[in-house]
């Protein structure tokens, strides 16, 4: 066998052991991920915080309502604000940095307080 060949076949077996790794890897990673939720268009969600400075770690960690108006590839959505609240008017975001909008109203009607 010549230098040449040698130094082929040695890239060639460390080329597939790579690959094997990096299959072995991705498999136990999508094993603890959960999938992203799908929204609609028209649905209230609330839109995590991403921009952080000082003075504000007592504001809240979402921002919202947000509807989205339209659904785009790799969940991610293009949201437009409600109301006149803090945050961006549209923006683009990913569904991991999205939550349902629930309303005030919505949430004091499932309650399980005992009346009285």
């Amino acid at each position: 066998m010549t230098s040449f060949e040698l130094l082929f076949e040695l890239r060639q077996k460390a080329k597939e052991s790579i690959q094997k790794i990096q299959e072995e890897n991705i498999k136990s990673y999508n094993k603890r991920r959960k999938m992203a939720k799908e929204y609609s268009i028209g649905d209230l969600v609330a839109i995590k915080r991403t921009q952080f400075s000082q003075g504000n770690k007592l504001y809240p960690k979402y921002l919202g309502p947000y509807e989205i108006i339209k659904c785009q590839q790799n969940d991610r959505y293009i949201v437009k604000k409600v109301g006149n609240d803090e945050g961006p008017i549209n923006t683009t975001t990913s569904a991991d940095n999205m939550k349902p909008w629930i309303s005030e109203a919505e949430d004091s009607s499932g309650s399980d307080e005992p009346a009285g």
